[in-house]
């Protein structure tokens, strides 16, 4: 039976610490959160984000901007607040609307304030090996990884997902760790059997339960980075059987959250695993809070 990885508890312990360390620095870190329209999920993260640098004393602006905002006054936001010396991280609460280019959007945010990582300038220094701001999934996958003292060199690690948000750059994480890596997608072929020779396998996949112990060699060790809203009672009962807990809840809330890992499956096989909610999600949020930090104090070095 695998050992559960507790990303709320590590990411309590690193908040915990970035408190008093904000405290002795001195400095107010700025995080300006854009977000446009109103997708609900997005809403409640930015929430969340505003929350989560409260707590941590950190200077939280944010801004709502309607769905039908032009290219041109987001623009004009975003080269503002590179300009604005309060403001050390700016993050654009993706998505964004379909008439907005979103690489365009993301470039104009100066690379030295891109705390979500995601500017190609950041990226570019990601490939190579220099420092740079990690996107914070993956930044939190791998502090994860080093919380439980999982070996990475030399080991097989396999990525399902190839998105620029967590499956390319937690491949490079690994990669930089000396682990073997292989990225798979939606055309890999015999993904499971390619799946069984992972040590480390990283589900970002965006599929509720997709991968059950037929994925899993025993002892490996499975990250689930997928958070998926389940509101159909049928497709639920699909996934997780009648008599699953999950049934109950969806029955009372008219939905559930899962991961792309079948938890009770995997459970078995799995030497360490993580659950959903409560495992990678705490750690994305801290580490979005450790990135602004960060920021602030190169700022502040500069000045």
């Amino acid at each position: 039976m695998a050992v559960l990885m507790d990303g709320k508890a590590l990411a309590r312990k690193i908040t915990d610490g970035m408190r008093s360390e904000v405290e002795a620095s001195g400095l107010r870190p700025g995080l300006a959160v854009i977000l446009v329209g109103e997708n609900p999920a997005s809403a409640v993260y930015v929430k969340m984000k505003e929350r989560a640098c409260e707590k941590l004393g950190f200077f939280s602006s944010g801004f709502r901007l309607p769905a039908d905002v032009s290219e041109d006054e987001l623009a004009t936001l975003i080269l503002r607040l590179n300009n604005d010396p309060d403001i050390h991280g700016i993050l654009l609460q993706l998505p964004i609307p379909g008439h907005l280019n979103e690489k365009k959007m993301l470039s104009l945010i100066l690379p030295d304030k891109d705390v979500d990582g995601f500017h190609p300038v950041n990226v570019g220094r990601l490939m190579v090996g220099d420092q740079c701001f990690v996107p914070c999934t993956p930044r939190g996958i791998m502090a994860l990884i080093d919380e439980y003292d999982v070996e990475l060199k030399g080991k097989r690690a396999v990525v399902i997902g190839r998105s620029n948000i967590v499956g390319k750059p937690v491949a490079m994480l690994l990669l930089e760790r000396h682990a073997t890596v292989t990225i798979c997608h939606s055309r890999t072929k015999n993904l499971a059997d390619l799946c069984r020779e992972a040590d480390v396998l990283i589900a970002a996949v965006g599929r509720p339960y997709f991968v059950d112990e037929t994925f899993v060699k025993l002892g490996a060790v499975v990250v689930d980075v997928g958070v998926n809203r389940v509101d159909n009672e049928e497709t639920a009962e699909k996934l997780f059987g009648s008599a699953s807990p999950k049934m109950a809840k969806i029955r009372e809330k008219g939905y559930v959250l899962c991961g792309d890992v079948n938890f009770e499956s995997v459970e078995k096989v799995a030497s360490l695993l993580t659950p959903v909610p409560g495992g990678v999600g705490p750690l994305t949020i801290a580490m979005l809070m450790k990135n602004t930090f960060d920021s602030a104090k190169r700022f502040a070095e500069i000045s």
